[in-house]
């Protein structure tokens, strides 16, 4: 028999201030929190892949990189990727992309917590 996956089914972002992250999931993203969360980490109430931000783990070094999440390509689905993209940059989030049409709707890329690059599409 041969052993398979069927995907992803938890993502996290390693971050240096777990709250400030978490703060800025709620704030911005409009994310809410799950009733629990284990130690050092804050897990959201997403769907259908939970999301969450916690503290670095052993030999991970945050501070050793230009930019967390180098390579990784991290997508969020939103109703309205526009109305997001103007609420962002209204609160001065970075914006590294404009919005423009894909074949999975509108996309941007806005800077997330502690640098991360996040593309929000859909709408």
């Amino acid at each position: 028999m041969t052993v398979t996956v069927d995907g992803p089914d938890f993502i996290a972002l390693q971050v240096r201030d777990v709250e400030a992250a978490a703060t800025f999931c709620e704030q911005h993203l409009g994310m809410r929190r799950a009733p629990a969360s284990p130690p050092g980490a804050v897990v959201f109430t997403t769907e259908p892949i939970p999301f969450a931000v916690r503290e670095p783990l052993p030999g991970v070094h945050l501070d050793d990189v230009e930019r967390p999440g180098l390579g990784v390509a991290l997508w969020f689905r939103t109703a309205d990727a526009q109305a997001l993209h103007d609420r962002l940059a209204a609160a001065g989030v970075p914006i590294l992309s404009p919005p423009k049409d894909s074949p999975f709707g509108l996309t941007f890329t806005f800077t997330g917590p502690e640098g991360y690059a996040i593309t929000a599409h859909g709408g």
